[in-house]
């Protein structure tokens, strides 16, 4: 949050209740008129644990803002009384990327379901510029609180400067912001993930023998998110520890798939090197570097891993191909976080620093547990 979200903080914190807010939990979990919800549902929707949460259900049903309807199941009495209103700005990526669009849609689906949260959207196209702009119009809009995904670190604190200004607390997604409670990757321990799948992968097939170590970047995106590629590298290495010394190429696709393709395919018109493993910052960029490779017929050469399992990456995954893994972040699950994370903002809870995602590695042999029923684009 900005400083001037910090200082109410402080202010207010010494007359927080801290266990009516979770009772306030519990009530907002009740999206719609009439909802009925089971344990486990209110559970998930209020971040509490069961045993509390089943203590406030007991204590709110006592009291009358709660009734019991099964035996395991619940409806809120209190839906005649109207909440706050928030209004919530979100800028998204730009929903010509499949992760970004999942991001939004998530976001809609539960500001849909939330009564009193209206979101605002704007769609940043992937440039400063147009993302610079947004951030004026959400200020003039006198949004409540703002949820930023863009990419472009260079215009970061300028963004984060328009808001603070304001006094608009913000959630920077994926690219940390000054000032801005993070929610998104945990880069680091993404990167281990996919560059021990590449270490196992060379061992097993290639009994460990690699000329060369590619990474595929995103400069103008800063230091959190290029942790993801040291992690990649850390991870490699520390199944095959000889590697120390392999040669690390870094080339910038600007986690894009065309690029990626591009920068990859005049690297390979430079190097003679005949086993290399392949990553980068998303799937779009591991995929475009594939695609070099198979195009110039040296795809035996090369073993790739992604980020972000994007709808793209997990279609690769059911392929014969080299692609042989991607780190999942699940973009279609952020919307619940992230405006739990805003109201809780919003409402003067304590909140960390930063908020991390959840993440699996997918592989051909788990993709279809984690996202059935896809039919291959």
């Amino acid at each position: 949050m900005g400083d001037a979200g910090t200082a109410m903080n402080a202010t207010r914190d010494r007359y927080f209740i801290h266990a009516v807010a979770h009772a306030v939990d519990v009530l907002r979990a009740f999206g719609t008129p009439k909802e009925v919800l089971r344990l486990r549902d209110i559970v998930a929707r209020a971040g509490h644990s069961k045993n509390i949460t089943f203590r406030l259900l007991y204590t709110l049903e006592r009291t009358g803002l709660i009734e019991k309807v099964g035996a395991n199941e619940y409806r809120s009495t209190l839906h005649h009384h109207k909440l706050r209103k928030f209004k919530i700005g979100y800028a998204a990526q730009g929903s010509d990327y499949l992760f970004s669009h999942q991001v939004t849609s998530g976001l809609k689906r539960e500001a849909d379901r939330l009564e009193n949260v209206e979101l605002l959207t704007l769609d940043n196209r992937y440039s400063a510029k147009v993302a610079l702009k947004n951030a004026d119009l959400f200020v003039k809009e006198r949004c409540d609180l703002v949820i930023e995904f863009q990419t472009d670190e260079n215009v970061a604190p300028i963004i984060s400067a328009k808001y603070r200004e304001a006094k608009i607390p913000m959630i920077a997604v994926e690219i940390p912001h000054p000032g801005a409670v993070y929610f998104g990757a945990n880069n680091y321990e993404a990167g281990l993930l996919g560059g021990r799948a590449l270490g196992r992968w060379a061992r097993q097939n290639w009994e460990g023998r690699v000329d060369s170590i590619v990474l595929m970047e995103l400069p103008r995106a800063g230091a959190v998110p290029r942790a993801r590629l040291t992690g990649i590298l850390v991870g490699i290495r520390e199944v095959l520890p000889h590697l120390e010394t392999c040669p690390v190429v870094h080339l910038d696709g600007d986690g894009c798939f065309e690029p990626s393709w591009k920068a990859m395919r005049t690297h390979l018109k430079k190097t003679m090197a005949e086993r290399c493993l392949v990553s980068g910052i998303n799937d779009a960029s591991a995929l475009g570097a594939l695609r070099a490779f198979e195009e110039c017929g040296r795809v035996d050469g090369c073993v790739v891993a992604g980020q972000n399992a994007a709808p793209e990456g997990r279609d690769e995954l059911r392929r014969p191909s080299r692609f042989i893994a991607s780190v999942a972040y699940f973009p279609e699950k952020y919307g619940p976080g992230l405006l739990k994370l805003a109201q809780d903002i919003l409402t003067f809870k304590s909140t960390p620093p930063a908020v991390f995602v959840a993440h699996q590695l997918l592989t051909p042999k788990n993709v279809d547990q984690f996202y059935p029923n896809e039919v291959i684009s």
